[in-house]
């Protein structure tokens, strides 16, 4: 789903003015310590999964959905890293559209065995992800703000 019906009946009554929006973002490790990074099919870009949330949806729930939705796999919530925001936070998007992001970002693991699957809309491609391999992809600007922290996160508490 690109655009969650509230959003999509806000977005009929502002057009494309800048929205400030609370959203929240899945930093995935595996056993090795690498994190789960999507390609974004809007914007092209590299960046840990995640969305909006809906009205009424606690944020941990909207990361466990955002993850089922887009990447066809199960999670469980292991920690809040932080909450972020600011001028790298706000995406142009290719139709016209202006968000302004308040991203709650999640330590998660999956729980199943399934192998994360794109859906083909909002994700099209996936990686995994050492600190190191983050310079040869084309990431989003807010990226290098939330993922040193997610790793020094899994570093300390993690696997």
């Amino acid at each position: 789903m690109a655009m969650s019906p509230f959003l999509a009946e806000l977005r009929a009554a502002v057009g494309g003015r800048l929205l400030v929006l609370p959203s929240v973002t899945a930093c995935v490790f595996d056993a090795e310590g690498r994190l789960l990074l999507a390609r974004h099919g809007d914007v092209g870009k590299w960046a840990t999964p995640g969305g909006g949330i809906d009205p009424d949806e606690q944020p941990q729930d909207a990361v466990v959905r955002e993850l089922r939705e887009e990447l066809s796999v199960e999670a469980s919530v292991r920690g809040l890293i932080g909450v972020y925001g600011g001028p790298d936070f706000r995406t142009h998007y290719p139709n016209g559209h202006e968000v302004a992001y308040v991203i709650a970002a999640y330590v998660c693991v999956l729980t199943g065995a399934a192998t994360p699957t794109p859906d083909g809309e909002e994700i099209n491609d996936f990686t995994w992800a050492l600190p190191g391999d983050l310079a040869a992809l084309d990431m989003t600007a807010w990226s290098p703000h939330v993922l040193p922290d997610a790793y020094a996160w899994w570093r300390q508490h993690g696997g």
